[in-house]
């Protein structure tokens, strides 16, 4: 008979030969491997202080790219923007009509076919909206289109306002967002939101689910700068002084 000891010492032997022949070959999960190995450690931290990394992070850098949708007021946004301090720069799409904007510091240009500018806050007639059509619209700051659309320029206010979980927050596993590694925040169980941080480089947002079906964006292109130009004269209307009227 093998003395008890001895059994268990061959077994544990085998169970470590085994598992070191799994990891060398698949990376088996489960064989005390360190799931944060390599990465920026913010996984091994509670969810409260990695959505504090992940929002500090954000910070940090003057640029960003993100694109998704964002429902607000019962309205749907698709949008692909990217940001800096100084402005920014994309599309919006909304109920079927896609516009760009480019703001510069405190000018913003608004650009859209004549079919946007035939539904937008009433519209104007056909001959007025082909006018408008393709043109970088110069809006005043005291316009309401100007109100309505400059949030989505500025990289502070549209960051502010969107990285956010509600209810208490929890971990949910590692996952993996257009090849980066990351960690999940939770809100409530997912009802509250979702965040997805990186775990290679700095903690950045990577994706995130809004709470109440608001809506999902991902993050890419931290710190890539770009360049904000005007657009050339003969393609820009001052919305305040050339508005054609009907």
């Amino acid at each position: 008979m093998i003395p008890i000891s001895q059994g268990r010492s061959r077994r544990a032997t085998l169970a470590g030969a085994v598992c070191a022949l799994l990891v060398t070959g698949t990376a088996l999960t489960g064989c005390s491997e360190d799931p944060d190995e390599g990465t920026n450690g913010v996984g091994r931290l509670p969810a409260d202080q990695i959505r504090g990394r992940a929002q500090k992070a954000a910070e940090s850098v003057g640029t960003v790219r993100l694109h998704g949708t964002v429902v607000t007021s019962g309205r749907t946004y698709t949008l692909d923007m990217r940001l800096k301090e100084q402005g920014g720069i994309g599309s919006v799409t909304t109920k079927g009509e896609t516009f760009r904007l480019l703001r510069i510091d405190d000018e913003l240009y608004l650009k859209a076919g004549a079919g946007f500018w035939g539904h937008e806050d009433g519209g104007t007639d056909a001959a007025a909206a082909g006018k408008l059509a393709e043109k970088y619209v110069k809006v005043p700051q005291g316009d309401p289109s100007y109100k309505k659309f400059i949030g989505f320029t500025d990289k502070n206010v549209l960051l502010g306002g969107l990285l956010t979980l509600h209810g208490e927050l929890a971990k949910d596993g590692r996952h993996e967002q257009s090849g980066v590694r990351t960690i999940r925040v939770t809100g409530d169980q997912g009802s509250g939101g979702t965040l997805d941080v990186s775990l290679e480089g700095k903690p950045y947002p990577v994706r995130l689910v809004r709470a109440g079906k608001a809506g999902t964006l991902t993050f890419s292109s931290w710190g890539a700068d770009f360049e904000l130009e005007e657009p050339a004269e003969d393609e820009t209307l001052d919305y305040g002084k050339q508005l054609p009227t009907s």
